[in-house]
């Protein structure tokens, strides 16, 4: 039960000592009952949280982290999760834990139960965020579920999380706020940023009862030694003393780090950013590039004299071998830690799943070539995750099986199983990669069903708008070309809003310029799958008739979902489907996509939660506006359409087996 400030006073000075984040897994779906033929289904999800029980076991013996912070419903996940990895932290593994809390808009009943919680649980120190508006559905807010004079409006920014825990609790929590040193932007323009203008309300903050800062990622160290030197040195003194913690993401994959950066507004310098493009294609040289890159911000930060000890947080995306390698580099390492049986000097590895060796799972794929790879019309990426391999080259003391199985995340196409599966890369318990304002201006406020056609239609064909709601970035996929013309004949024709889609590839070479992915002198192949939204009534009067005839025909596999979790599917609940895969000089065969239910779900959750993510825009903006403008009741007519596609929709995923017929797939589903 120890204060994180406790910690790092009784450090000698000149100490350094290090930190590490961690995420719930969003395949443990908490309160979720299956049917008992699922059975399977649910052995597979409760993995990815024991699994993540035993990698932080591991990392805590082997490391020995002076604390560890659990992220508090990011990306989705709800508080539950954070509340039971927390206790796991806490409790079972007695590492001291710091526990996020985002507050924008959330009930004070809701805020008061996580603050209680984590007395009950030993944890007493908090990170206080401002984050973004939850989910309703998530936190049961909607239809007026909370009393009418528990305001949803007492905490609008992280200042008031800070004052309202001093108030209630004193001095019983250590309070971090987040800094940010390249300054911090709510609009997609980087030019919007500036550290100096937040500096007055990080002052706020401080003098609020913040007992430590920790900063937003960042790759330009330059940037920080400046910032946290302004800090040190700004006149109000209030940063003189105070814990100033860097945050660092060690980079897992090319197409991971784009996104974090597009979404934390981080810069990356042009001398990284280059020697990231020579290798994109290849996620171990990639993650290599990463390490070289943040070892020597850490370094450089150890070199400079700070008041008091240094530290250094990680946001570790729940994966081991980077952050472990870099900790070595370093020499954050306790020389007291004992060597952890996760230490081992183990070669090249894969993780075998049912017989077939891959290392990831469900469109399992993260990293970056195959982002650039999967077709996914510029929405989820589920590109080839190449050869998961168990060490750096270089590295002089690599990671065991254990450690490094799913060592390559491949965002919502990852293994199910895997403690990394989805990461969250923001603080944000939204999917949506753009703030409200720009929301509207992407995707207007539609009533019809023919409008949200047209929108799709428009963004495939002419990338206008430039991203959907289900989009990762606003670059479409070199595949999308060539498929371009089957997707907008679905969209057309049949009304399928497709959202994610891949080609079919027969043996080409693994340098191809658009196909291509892992080592050199290899070659890949790929299953064409499409996934969309279609109505409901179009599923059952049509769609789903045709699908288990072509199925009958061993033509395809399909997965169907609703947003009240009603699922249907082609397969039983144990298939898994490989739509990627690579043979390699010297490698078994590598399996880097794959498609199965368990992710099928997860991602359904999810995939739904962004239609209210999007009327949630829709309303928060119309609250701008004046009583009388005419707007308001355009907006108010568009939530209710968004709520009822919502729940009208079926999300489809449909795998085309006969990858040597680059067209088939497309034909069967027109026909």
């Amino acid at each position: 039960m120890e204060k994180l400030t406790d910690k790092i006073s009784a450090l000698p000075p000149g100490a350094h000592y290090f930190s590490l984040e961690f995420f719930p897994p969003k395949t443990q779906i908490v309160g979720f009952a299956f049917p008992l033929k699922w059975s399977s289904v649910t052995n597979s999800i409760q993995k990815g949280f024991s699994n993540l029980q035993t990698r932080l076991e591991r990392m805590s013996n082997a490391l020995r982290p002076l604390f560890v912070t659990v992220t508090w419903g990011a990306g989705g996940c709800t508080s539950s999760r954070s509340l039971e990895l927390a206790e796991i932290c806490q409790r079972q593994l007695g590492l001291t834990t710091c526990l996020h809390l985002t507050c924008t808009n959330m009930k004070r009943r809701l805020i008061d139960q996580a603050l209680d919680e984590a007395k009950v649980l030993g944890i007493r120190n908090i990170l206080a965020l401002r984050g973004d508006p939850p989910r309703e559905e998530e936190y049961g807010l909607e239809n007026g579920a909370d009393e009418e004079e528990d305001s949803n409006e007492d905490f609008i920014w992280a200042i008031d999380l800070v004052r309202y825990i001093r108030r209630v609790h004193g001095d019983y929590f250590c309070i971090g706020v987040a800094a940010y040193p390249e300054g911090h932007s709510d609009l997609s323009h980087p030019l919007d940023q500036d550290p100096i203008r937040d500096l007055p309300y990080l002052i706020d903050k401080t003098k609020a009862g913040a007992d430590f800062i920790m900063t937003q990622l960042f790759y330009d160290v330059t940037a920080y030694m400046r910032f946290e030197q302004t800090l040190r040195e700004h006149e109000s003194g209030v940063f003189q003393t105070i814990p100033i913690i860097p945050g660092l993401m060690p980079i897992q994959s090319y197409e991971i780090v784009k996104r974090t950066t597009k979404l934390s507004h981080a810069k990356l310098p042009p001398e990284l950013s280059q020697k990231l493009e020579a290798v994109k294609a290849n996620d171990e040289a990639v993650k290599g590039v990463g390490v070289d890159a943040i070892s020597e911000i850490v370094e450089t930060i150890q070199s400079v004299q700070w008041p008091g000890p240094k530290g250094f947080h990680f946001f570790t995306l729940n994966l081991e071998k980077a952050v472990t390698e870099i900790l070595e580099r370093c020499h954050l390492i306790s020389p007291d830690a004992p060597d952890d049986s996760a230490i081992s000097d183990f070669g090249p590895a894969l993780h075998e799943l049912n017989g077939v060796v891959s290392h990831n799972r469900t469109f399992s794929s993260s990293s970056a070539s195959a982002a650039a790879q999967l077709t996914t019309n510029s929405h989820r990426s589920s590109s080839p995750a190449r050869l998961a391999v168990a060490s750096i080259p270089g590295a002089s003391n690599p990671l065991s099986r254990e450690a490094t199985w799913d060592d390559y995340p491949n965002g919502r196409f990852g293994d199910a199983r895997s403690p990394a599966f989805n990461p969250p890369l923001t603080y944000s318990p939204t999917s949506l990669t753009v703030p409200p304002a720009q929301a509207l201006s992407l995707w207007g406020t539609p009533t019809m069903l023919a409008e949200v056609t047209e929108l799709f239609t428009s963004h495939l064909l002419s990338h206008q708008p430039p991203q959907l709601p289900w989009s990762e970035s606003a670059t479409l996929s070199p595949e999308t070309a060539l498929i371009k013309d089957q997707l907008a004949a679905l969209i057309e024709k049949k009304g399928y809003w497709t959202i994610a889609s891949q080609p079919a590839v027969d043996g080409l070479p693994s340098t191809h310029p658009i196909h291509g992915w892992g080592p050199p002198g290899g070659f890949v192949f790929q299953k064409a799958f499409v996934e969309f939204f279609v109505p409901s009534r179009t599923f059952h009067n049509s769609l789903n008739p045709h699908l288990q005839s072509l199925h009958a025909q061993g033509e395809i596999s399909y997965y169907a979902i609703t947003a009240s979790s009603s699922f249907e599917s082609s397969e039983p609940s144990s298939a898994v489907h490989a739509v990627t895969w690579g043979s390699f000089k010297g490698k078994e065969i590598s399996t880097a996509t794959m498609v199965d239910e368990v992710s099928f779900r997860a991602w359904g959750e999810e995939a739904f939660g962004i239609w209210s993510e999007w009327s949630r825009c829709v309303g928060e903006m119309a609250r701008q506006l004046r009583p009388g403008d005419e707007r308001r009741e355009k907006m108010r007519m568009c939530r209710e359409f968004l709520a009822a596609v919502r729940r009208d929709m079926v999300l489809v995923n449909v795998v085309g087996h006969g990858y040597r017929d680059a067209g088939r797939l497309w034909e069967v589903l027109m026909e």
